[in-house]
């Protein structure tokens, strides 16, 4: 599965602002911003990002995921310490 495919996923389905996906095979890491996410608690966050994904798991492309949800301003005191690639 490709990290670019990943993004468009949860870009076409989430209300995101910017989406970062790194892979080493089939685990995964992302990162999500969206103000959408202020609203909402850490495991509706999670539920989110992989709602979206599910087929992408339950087919066993993706094994392992991390996820790391931020509203805007949070992501721009943040992103200092996250260097997306």
């Amino acid at each position: 599965m490709d990290v670019a495919e990943i993004e468009a996923i949860l870009k076409d389905a989430l209300n995101l602002t910017e989406v970062h996906v790194k892979s080493d095979g089939s685990h995964f890491s992302i990162i999500a911003v969206s103000d959408s996410f202020n609203e909402m608690s850490r495991v509706k966050r999670q539920q989110a990002i992989y709602a979206p994904l599910s087929d992408k798991i339950a087919d066993g492309s993706m094994h392992a995921i991390s996820i790391k949800t931020f509203s805007e301003a949070d992501w721009q005191r943040e992103r200092q310490f996250h260097v997306p690639q």
